[in-house]
């Protein structure tokens, strides 16, 4: 289902837990990390494919969740050609998102990559909001900086962090619009090098951990 332009109607999650930190998957059998997304499917609102997807590609279902805020607009990126099926070219430009900022209810045990007979990731992690763009796919990095900056303000309790790309000296892309507002430790643990002085991480069913997550540079 594209629109006229060419671009496929997608939402994007980005999941926080109660220390502000987002969820960060590893796409399976890839270096390259990434929030959940997905198809907005022929009748669906953007709110009902983003249920659908929360569930498919993190095992989530709607009551583990509550919805903080979502983007105003469509945030477009374009794929390059050598990503797209060779049928597809000259009518497939890329994809149109809403992006929805989500407040984790549940635990992290309740969290599935294994939700479906097709995972999306194979690791997932914990992660300071503003995430490593180095590591995402290069055509939608300026996506996420536009995602994150925009709901970076609805972010629940304590400090707003500050924000990394723009401290770096990148550029933002931030458009202007305003967001929209919505409407027991876990049986696998892992102790990682990351985590601060070695705390454990837990680890739901189907999860693993990357052994040297990619750094915030």
């Amino acid at each position: 289902m594209l629109d006229r332009d060419g671009f496929r109607p997608n939402v994007g999650i980005i999941l926080l837990n109660q220390k502000n930190q987002v969820f960060w998957g590893k796409r399976i059998r890839t270096h390259s990390w990434q929030f959940p997304q997905g198809g907005i499917d022929r009748g669906e609102s953007p709110e009902q494919a983003m249920f659908r997807e929360l569930h498919e590609e993190v095992g989530l279902q709607p009551e583990h969740v509550r919805i903080v805020a979502r983007t105003r607009d469509w945030l477009r990126y374009e794929v390059p050609d050598r990503f797209i099926r060779r049928e597809a070219r000259g009518h497939y430009r890329g994809q149109k998102q809403i992006w929805f900022l989500l407040q984790l209810m549940g635990h992290d045990w309740n969290l599935n990559l294994r939700a479906t007979d097709h995972p999306e990731f194979d690791a997932w992690r914990w992660n300071d909001y503003w995430v490593p763009l180095d590591v995402v796919v290069e055509f939608k990095r300026g996506v996420y900086e536009m995602a994150l900056t925009e709901l970076a303000r609805f972010l629940p309790r304590g400090e707003q962090p500050r924000n990394r790309y723009l401290r770096g000296g990148m550029r933002s892309r931030e458009t202007g619009r305003d967001a929209a507002p919505a409407a027991e430790p876990a049986r696998n643990a892992l102790r990682t090098p990351w985590a601060p002085g070695g705390a454990a991480m837990e680890l739901p069913p189907g999860a693993s951990f990357d052994p040297e997550p990619p750094s915030a540079s």
